[in-house]
This record gives structure tokens, sequence and C-alpha cells, in this order.
């Protein structure tokens, strides 16, 4: 395990070199840092994978962080099947997007900034699902932060773009404190940060429902709500798609947004003493994916439409999490990495091949101009509305389901059985608008397909893993967490398998007879009267950022302008004032004639000698 720490110090490594390089390297050189910094971490995660086969798990402890009496949090790496699987999806699944950023980004310039940024993300992820203590974890998750408000605004001459970066970073910062205060009252209570003492001392020091653990709980769970974009801190995630398609690709669907998974996974010790809310962690996460389905339904442009379908897969993963079963979140978490990885970079290769247009209603007739794309999609596409047998999604997610069942969680079953009907309606929509028909530009009409490795290898290789291929890597999570409701569960998969089946390719059925058949009687529907409002308030995501405006903001604005000219403020900026018209009034003497400096220096010294003087 010594070469444990080179996962997150190569990427690191590529940061600094791009930072510090003194001549600004030319656009491929940074490509061929980026890259390369993130390939070589995954190949020694590759090997990691291998020892962890025939060593099982282990520990490496750097050095000591802190040392204040007896609270001494070291930098330590722990390496387990968790934290293993999490580093796989990272280190192989972001060298993907990195290589595909090479052709994405070509004569953009910008190069070395991105790569930067890509890279310091890369290694802060890394840090945070190896860090053996929360504190440690805390600054991964705070770079991860950091590095994200960074990309999201990397096309920062436009405005809006620079709003995005800003509301990500202000909406998640909100969970962050709820994370921090979390962490002090664990702490408090149980003395220690490191994640194995502190579940074992939580298991000795409370009971189930213990308040002081649901109080701890729910504060940990205000962090995770923040980074995985989940009611109702969640708007930020659909304007994060501002970014390059590579950074939505990256962060904001593989693995950014999954830290809150991970976070309350790592904690489930803690988590399980508090089961009201861990209950909670599930109908948040069932109301989320259909929140997002609907909306995803009334979007129009494609990357937004990728973005609500990632909040409600992670709704997937908390509802998994709601119920006990961990592994099958996990499960979930690294097979929507690799199908959601795939539709956005197939989107942003629709994307560049017509000329940056990504409203789905000027594009269609693209999949004879764009086949590879449009392959990524179907495939994709596939696993995100889980297609029975053939796809990656429909194993994980119908192993979410049969959990649900078997807790006697019915609301939550059904609530995922309609966001699974949603997710294939709205997948075939975004298809069928963005790949068939006539084109209904010129951009679309001009496409032309990319080519190259670095343009192809990357799809293809997702594809793969998009299959079932992909559901049959199993994660390494065997005596990790509490048996899942479904592991004594006898009779019913079989029939929930069937019925979760026959939804998806009903909701696929529903989507052409819409979307082909009846088209124009659907446009004339969203046209006008309740089929307009009700359009219209799916396209807005519910309003959500409206309420927050209303509530929040203009409130704060409100509160700001009238305290703008209070007493307080009035003597400091007098005294401002004060300090201004001095050093006016004393520049003025600096004129740059030496004849009034002698003068000035002949009075200043007769004036210090007759103080001198008569002083005494």
């Amino acid at each position: 395990m010594a070469l444990l720490p080179l996962t997150f110090l190569l990427p690191l490594a590529g940061t600094l070199v791009l930072s510090l390089w003194r001549r600004g390297p030319g656009e491929r050189a940074c490509a061929l840092v980026g890259v390369t910094s993130v390939g070589l971490a995954a190949l020694v995660t590759a090997g990691l994978a291998v020892r962890f086969v025939e060593d099982g798990a282990a520990g490496l402890t750097l050095w000591t962080w802190i040392a204040v009496d007896d609270f001494r949090p070291t930098i330590g790496l722990w390496l387990d099947g968790l934290s293993l699987t999490l580093l796989g999806v990272i280190t192989g699944v972001g060298f993907l997007i990195h290589l595909f950023a090479a052709w994405y980004l070509s004569g953009e310039g910008g190069s070395r900034r991105f790569y930067a940024y890509m890279n310091l993300f890369v290694a802060s992820m890394v840090l945070l699902v190896l860090g053996d203590n929360l504190l440690l974890l805390f600054l991964g998750w705070e770079g991860v932060g950091l590095c994200s408000y960074l990309l999201i605004g990397h096309y920062y001459r436009t405005a809006a773009n620079g709003w995005a970066a800003f509301k990500a970073f202000i909406v998640t910062r909100i969970g962050d404190v709820f994370l921090a205060l979390g962490l002090f009252l664990l702490f408090r209570e149980l003395g220690t940060l490191d994640i194995a003492a502190l579940t074992d001392r939580a298991a000795e020091a409370w009971t189930r429902g213990d308040p002081m653990a649901s109080l701890a709980a729910l504060l940990v769970l205000g962090g995770a709500l923040g980074k995985s974009a989940q009611l109702p801190l969640h708007t930020w995630l659909a304007d994060a798609m501002a970014g390059p398609t590579p950074v939505s690709a990256l962060i904001h669907a593989a693995t950014m947004v999954t830290a809150g998974v991970y976070l309350i996974a790592r904690l489930h010790g803690l988590f399980v003493l508090a089961p009201a809310v861990l209950l909670l962690v599930g109908v948040i996460g069932g109301l989320t994916l259909l929140m997002a389905g609907f909306a995803a339904l009334a979007q129009t442009d494609i990357k937004r439409v990728l973005a609500y379908s990632t909040m409600s897969q992670i709704g997937y993963m908390f509802l998994a999490l709601g119920v006990g079963a961990f592994e099958a979140a996990i499960f979930h978490l690294m097979t929507h990495a690799f199908f959601k990885a795939l539709l956005f970079l197939s989107a942003g290769a629709v994307i560049v091949n017509c000329h940056h247009e990504q409203d789905m209603r000027r594009l269609g007739g693209l999949w004879r101009r764009l086949p590879l794309p449009y392959a990524g999609f179907l495939i994709g596409g596939a696993a995100l509305a889980a297609l029975p047998l053939v796809s990656a999604g429909f194993y994980s997610k119908d192993e979410i389901l049969w959990q649900a069942l078997a807790a006697g969680r019915g609301g939550l079953l059904l609530a995922g059985l309609l966001g699974a009907l949603l997710t294939s309606l709205y997948t075939l929509r975004l298809i069928v608008l963005t790949f068939h028909g006539e084109a209904r530009s010129d951009a679309a009409r001009q496409a032309r397909p990319g080519r190259g490795l670095v343009h192809g290898l990357p799809l293809g290789v997702l594809a793969v893993l998009s299959t079932a291929v992909g559901a049959g890597i199993t994660p390494p999570l065997a005596g990790l967490f509490p048996a899942s409701p479904g592991a004594d569960a006898h009779g019913g998969h079989g029939l929930l398998e069937a019925v979760a089946a026959a939804t998806a390719l009903a909701g696929l059925a529903l989507g052409a007879w819409l979307w082909g058949w009846r088209r124009a009687w659907l446009g004339r529907v969203v046209a006008r009267g309740w089929g307009a409002r009700l359009w219209h308030w799916w396209h807005e995501a519910w309003g959500f950022d409206v309420l927050f405006e209303a509530l929040l903001a203009r409130p704060y604005r409100g509160l700001v302008r009238r305290l703008h000219g209070d007493a307080i403020d009035a003597g400091w900026q007098r005294l401002a004032g004060q300090a201004w018209w001095m050093h006016h009034g004393l520049s003025r003497t600096q004129n740059g004639r030496l004849r009034r400096y002698a003068t000035a220096m002949v009075v200043g010294a007769t004036l210090v000698l007759l103080g001198l003087t008569f002083g005494d």
C-alpha cells in the first residue's frame, strides 16, 4: 500500500506543474500533463485493486497533521472496499473524461487553467474518499467545492456563467456549514474524528434513537444534501451546466454529486443509530427523484435534461440509503458514473459538432450525421431508463426497488417505480428531439462527426461499461455494511423485477406515442391553458428559485439596504473620510518643488528646537 498516496499526489503534481510553468505551455502540452497525471493515478488504482484482492483493507499514516493535547488528526489514508470502489470511479472514469476533454477543448484556449483545476479536483476527491478521519475528509470536501466553482465559471467572460459558479459555491457552502457543525458536535460528544474510532464510540455512547445521535446525523445529512444536490439544496446543479461539458461529466455526474452518498455510507454506523434521520434520507431521495423527473420532461437544453436526470438518479441512491440498502446505493453510484459520463460526453460531441448549439428544439436529424454520439445516447439512455437485461442501470435500479420492497417502504417503492416511468419518458424525448426528425437549424444541418482516438475511445469504453458488462463489476463491499433488508427476504423479487421492467418499457412506449405519433397534439396541449402552465412550472423546476428569491434573497437585500446608512456604518464612513482628507492634504505638500521642501525642513527643525528649548 506504499503506492496509495500516489493516487492523489499524481493529479496534484499535474496541478502544480501547470500552475508553475514559467512559460505558458501550449494546448497539447497542457492536455498531456493533465491527462497523463490522472491516467497514472488510474493505473496505480488498478494495481491497488489487485493488492486489495490479495491483502484486504489497509491503512497508511503519512504524518500527524495537528497535535493539540489529545486532538491529533493525521494525514492518514484508508483503503477498503468502499474507498476502492469510489477510487476506481474517480480515476478510471475521470481519466476517460480528461482524455475526451483534449478533443472537446481543442482550439478554445484556457487549457492550462482548465486542466490545472480538473487535476486539483481529482486530487481533492481522492483525498475525500481515502481520508481515515473526518477532518481530512472535510479538507477534500472543501477542495471539490472550490474546484467546482472554478470549473463552472471556466467561460468567465459570460456574466451568466460567473453567476452560475457563484450560486453553486453559495448553495453548497450552506450544506458545508451544517457538516462542519456536525463535526464539532461529534468531536465534543465522542472525542475523536477518526472514522473507525468514531463509529465504535457512537455505538457505545448512544442507543438507537438517541436525540444526540439524531442531531449529529441530521447535521451530516445537511452537508450531504448540498453536495449531492438533493431537496432543498438542489437548485445549483442545473445552472452548473454553464461549465464545459467534460466538467459536467466529471464533477456533476460521476463524482462530486456522489460525495454525499459516500459520506452517508461511510458514516452508516451513525445513521443506523438515528432511524428517523435515515428514513428522512430515503424520503428526501424519493421526493427529489420525482421532482427532478418531472422537471426533466420540460427542459429544452440538452445538458439541463441530463442535469435533472442526475438529481433523479442521486435520489435513487438516497432512497436506497434510507431503507438501509447501503450496498445497493454504492452499486448504483458505480453504474450511474458509467452511463451518465457516457451521456454527457456524447452530449458534448453533439454540442461541438453542431457549433455549440444545445437547444434540442434547434437540433434533430443527427442520427446519420453523428453516428457515434447517437450510439452513445442509445446505450447510455438505455442504462438511464433501465432497459431490462441489457443495460447496467437495470440491475442497479432493480436492486434498489427490491430493497425498498423488502424493507416494507411501499411509498418509497411507488416513488421509485413512478421515477422509472418518468426516466423512460424524458430519455426517449431527449433522443427523439436531438437525433430524429428533420434538422431544424443550420447548425444541425452542417454537423460533422468528430474524429480521433481521444474522441472515440472514451465513448467506446463507457458504452461497454454502460451495458450488462458494467453491471458485472461487483463492488467489494462484503462485510462493510449491516445486512440489507432484502438479505433475509424470500419471494417477490422476480415479480418486482418484471414490474420494474414493464414500467421502463411502458415509459418508452408512452414516449414513442407522445413524441412520435401525437407530437402535434402534445404541442397544442402545452401551448395554452393548464398545459402551458404545467409545462412552465416543470420547466422552472417547480419554482424553487423563485421561492428562494422571495423568501431569502429579497428580504436579505432589503435588510442590507436598510442597514446601509445606520449609525455604526456612518461612523466608520466618517472615519474613512477623515483619513482620506488627511491623506489628500498631506499629499498636496509633495509637489516636487525643492525650495518648499527646504523651507519645510528648516521650519520643522526650528519648531523642534524651540520645543526642546522651552519644553523644559
